[in-house]
């Protein structure tokens, strides 16, 4: 097979890995929840909250890796007892929209999903709270690929290629959608100082089918996370987050962990300043600042690579970009925490 070809399959080859292998991951993993675990759907300082991420990968020395974001999530059966406003027992709903598009947009794909938990209140001393969560999600996902925007041998002319031309690669096809459910638990520990949550997920339960070659035996993996993180007041003005991620789906792994110190600034009372840095399993160094001022929290981070990636030319940029909305009818003082 001559390079042309050769580099055209490698080419389907990598990103047929990249999505079948592989699910979108953020280097903020902490604000978009409903993408690590169902159970965390409605898991709330608040009755509502709306998240928005966009993440701009590798730009410089190739196309990069654009992946988006927003999800809605709500707590039902509250504010039902008079004088109460948590209940005992909460039921919550979720859903989640996804895009992530690479080489310039020749690869996309698209995800949609709903979710379902139930939280019930297991114990409450004279110190702390602790709740255990169920979630249950189901998601639409649909990936495609433009071939008509690639080159292959048979299209070279002698002058350049013609994509008018015949490909000669009568096995290529794109995906069809699928459906796939996922399913975890979270476990929880308040207190008026404190919070700590600790989880496990599993995507894709059903394990669809996923493929561009026709291959009936290539199927969409299992996607296994385990999460924890941890809040608390160092003093009246500085607040410690503390979070951590590991996941593998078959043979691609990835884990993440870090911490951040939030400050809240003298002359605003409810405006907290926070930086932090986190570690992504030997790709890359995370440094984070975040705002956050009544019920808006804004953070920013970037990538500096630390993978052979790093000595490419132009070194490669990533960015990530988080917004979190939350809605609260009966504000109280809680520990700002970007898992809710």
């Amino acid at each position: 097979m001559k390079w042309i070809r050769a580099f055209s399959i490698i080419f389907l080859s990598l990103t047929v890995v990249q999505t079948h292998a592989q699910d979108p991951s953020f280097s903020q993993f902490f604000s978009s929840p409903l993408n690590i675990n169902p159970a965390l759907t409605a898991n709330i300082n608040a009755d509502w909250r709306a998240i928005s991420n966009f993440r701009n990968q590798w730009i410089g020395p190739a196309s990069p890796y654009v992946t988006g974001t927003i999800s809605y999530d709500r707590k039902l059966l509250q504010n039902k007892t008079p004088g109460v406003t948590e209940e005992n027992n909460r039921l919550g709903v979720g859903g989640m929209f996804m895009f992530d598009y690479a080489m310039s947009g020749i690869v996309k794909s698209n995800y949609a999903s709903a979710n379902l938990t139930y939280n019930v209140k297991i114990a409450e001393g004279t110190l702390a709270r602790h709740r255990l969560g169920a979630g249950f999600g189901a998601i639409y996902g649909n990936r495609h690929i433009d071939f008509s925007r690639l080159d292959f041998e048979e299209q070279f002319t002698g002058f350049g290629f013609n994509t008018n031309l015949p490909t000669g690669e009568s096995a290529l096809s794109n995906m069809k959608p699928y459906i796939s459910m996922s399913a975890g638990l979270v476990y929880s520990v308040t207190t008026e100082l404190m919070n700590m949550d600790i989880g496990v997920a599993s995507f894709h339960l059903n394990e669809p089918k996923q493929t561009f070659l026709q291959d009936p035996q290539q199927t969409l993996a299992r996607r296994q996370v385990i999460h924890g993180n941890f809040e608390t007041f160092l003093n009246e003005t500085v607040v410690l987050n503390a979070n951590a991620i590991y996941q593998f789906q078959r043979e691609a792994t990835y884990y993440s962990f870090g911490a951040a110190l939030g400050y809240y600034l003298p002359s605003q009372d409810n405006m907290l300043l926070s930086v932090g840095t986190w570690y992504w399993s030997r790709n890359a160094i995370v440094p984070y600042v975040g705002l956050a001022f009544k019920d808006f929290q804004f953070g920013l981070s970037y990538d500096a690579t630390i993978s052979r990636l790093k000595e490419a030319q132009p070194k490669p940029s990533t960015f990530e970009l988080s917004m979190i909305i939350r809605g609260i009818k009966n504000p109280t003082n809680i520990i700002p925490c970007p898992w809710k």
